[in-house]
């Protein structure tokens, strides 16, 4: 059970604002590929994060890379809720559909390098209990879980960028250097827009 908690409290008005239906009927569209990742928030002084790194592999162009726990919509997914919860569940064993109290829903996302698929991500965010713990149960995807403390994204030291090369390409991107690792991308730019909400009066 989630006790009342000011920032929750703050977030979930917030969030209403973004988008009064979150949960509404899925927007699905069958020429374009959709996704979902859950911003899961553990209750407690402070608020913590669950971010996750991806494993190696040459199948996923995300390899390596800190992320949320997601991945793309199936047939067998009712919306894209479901996807976040299901995707989130495989990858961590949290299940948001028992513990889990949805919050809202921020803007979508969509990849925009050449690099990567073509892509429309939905995130959803939720709060789960202090007592909520997560694994990595599938190694083949997942390396490692991480909650992060959300008031390390608002530290100055926390604030960096990285520089990605890959073929005939470099370019730096803006990031959070957490737990030894950076997290950037469309992860990054989800988290910001999160921070964004909450430094909100």
């Amino acid at each position: 059970m989630i006790e009342s908690h000011p920032t929750l409290d703050q977030l979930r008005e917030a969030l209403r604002r973004v988008d009064p239906t979150p949960f509404g009927a899925a927007d699905l569209d069958p020429e374009r590929r959709d996704a979902a990742v859950a911003v899961v928030l553990r209750a407690g002084e402070p608020l913590d994060i669950l971010l996750i790194k991806r494993a190696a592999s040459e199948r996923d162009p995300w390899s390596g890379q800190m992320a949320l726990p997601g991945g793309r919509w199936e047939q067998s997914d009712t919306g894209l809720l479901h996807t976040a919860r299901r995707e989130t569940y495989e990858e961590t064993g949290l299940n948001l559909e028992v513990s889990g109290l949805p919050l809202g829903r921020l803007p979508d996302v969509v990849t925009k390098s050449a690099h990567l698929p073509k892509l429309r991500v939905a995130p959803f965010v939720f709060a789960v209990p202090e007592s909520a713990n997560a694994s990595a149960l599938s190694r083949a995807e997942v390396d490692s879980i991480h909650w992060v403390p959300l008031v390390h994204l608002s530290r100055p030291e926390v604030q960096s960028e990285i520089v990605v090369r890959r073929e005939g390409f470099q370019k730096r991107f803006p990031s959070y250097h957490v737990v030894g690792q950076h997290v950037w991308g469309m992860t990054y730019g989800i988290l910001s827009g999160l921070s964004a909400l909450l430094d909100q009066p």
